[in-house]
């Protein structure tokens, strides 16, 4: 369908503005006032330099008033000059003067020019180069990771994810909140302000070509709606969700979640085994916290351990996956080992680290 030129000039419009929305982290820059101060101290350096020029070959120059240029003189001529105001009542009239005119105070008067209008070629070189940056980002993001929400579930799962080695670029953080956005930014993560909720948000973070999502809400419901829309987006991602209550939890795999994290009872089974044993409840907080002590990890069966037993595997075996069937290491069909089951085993970090999940 051929769109009319209003239809055409709407759709840049939206996408200019749905542009803005997206904030990639920012390089190191330097503070404004130290910006202003540089460009002071260039100007005058430039203006200083002009001035001993013109005064060193000063018997070259003519003044109207006096016939004669002294130091004051040079400088009321540098100044005149680089600002382009130009009164003529100083004028060079030996060819050597001429000469420096043409040769160096000229582009000494195109950088001082250049120096005053800086501000606004900073914002527009600045505006292009996100543009740049925005476009690569778009065309090199692939089998990425989008996490929607930045609160404390959304913070800790992207700590449990870069610590397995999923690199930085490859996360994609989408909050309502242009503040939250912001510390993601600051983080180093790329940034979606908007509602998760709608398509057209999910789509700036380009979730239809995301390999896993993350949703970290605050609440229940809108779970449930950014399941539903994630989903309809992305037919093949995984999806693992966050929930209060433990009976809205059928309700996120009904909408399309893979998995399911009830944060509400799993804080409560932790605080109740913690009181029932606080060594046992430390040992499953050091599991839960990827990159120290104990690790809990997922990860294939190696070659020379086909048909083997679970329990002559190096790493501490608790569950195979077998297809879609998780079986226990007691399980008596979970040995012998085969070369598409992976292992769910508890390692110790050192080890963890040459692992591929």
């Amino acid at each position: 369908m051929k769109l009319s030129g209003h239809d055409a000039l709407d759709r840049q419009v939206g996408e200019a503005l749905a542009t803005r929305r997206i904030k990639l982290p920012r390089r190191v820059v330097e503070r404004p006032l130290r910006q202003v101060g540089r460009r002071v101290l260039i100007a005058l350096a430039v203006l200083v330099s002009t001035a001993l020029i013109v005064w060193v070959d000063r018997s070259g120059y003519h003044d109207n008033a006096d016939g004669k240029v002294d130091l004051l003189d040079a400088f009321y001529y540098a100044t005149v000059t680089l600002s382009t105001t130009g009164y003529g009542d100083i004028v060079p009239y030996s060819d050597t003067a001429r000469l420096t005119n043409i040769l160096v105070i000229t582009p000494l008067r195109v950088l001082f020019l250049i120096i005053l209008v800086g501000t606004t070629l900073e914002v527009l070189t600045e505006r292009t180069r996100e543009e740049f940056r925005l476009k690569r980002w778009r065309t090199q993001l692939r089998d990425h990771t989008v996490v929607i929400g930045f609160g404390t579930k959304g913070r800790s799962a992207i700590q449990t994810l870069c610590a397995t080695g999923l690199k930085k670029e490859q996360i994609v953080v989408v909050d309502p909140s242009a503040k939250v956005i912001e510390a993601a930014n600051a983080d180093g993560f790329v940034g979606v302000v908007g509602d998760g909720t709608r398509s057209d948000v999910l789509l700036r973070a380009e979730l239809q070509r995301a390999r896993q999502i993350v949703i970290a809400t605050q609440r229940d419901d809108t779970a449930v709606l950014v399941t539903l829309t994630a989903r309809q987006l992305n037919r093949g991602a995984k999806i693992v969700a966050a929930v209060r209550e433990e009976e809205n939890a059928p309700l996120l795999k009904q909408s399309g979640a893979d998995a399911v994290i009830t944060s509400a009872s799993a804080a409560g089974r932790l605080l109740g085994l913690s009181v029932l044993s606080p060594s046992a409840g430390t040992v499953m907080e050091d599991l839960i916290q990827q990159g120290s002590g104990l690790d809990l990890i997922e990860r294939p069966v190696r070659k020379p351990e086909v048909g083997k037993s679970v329990r002559d595997v190096e790493d501490l075996v608790v569950t195979v996956k077998r297809g879609h069937r998780l079986l226990g290491y007691d399980n008596p069909e979970a040995s012998p080992l085969q070369a598409t089951d992976r292992l769910i085993a508890i390692v110790r970090v050192s080890a963890a680290s040459g692992v591929t999940p």
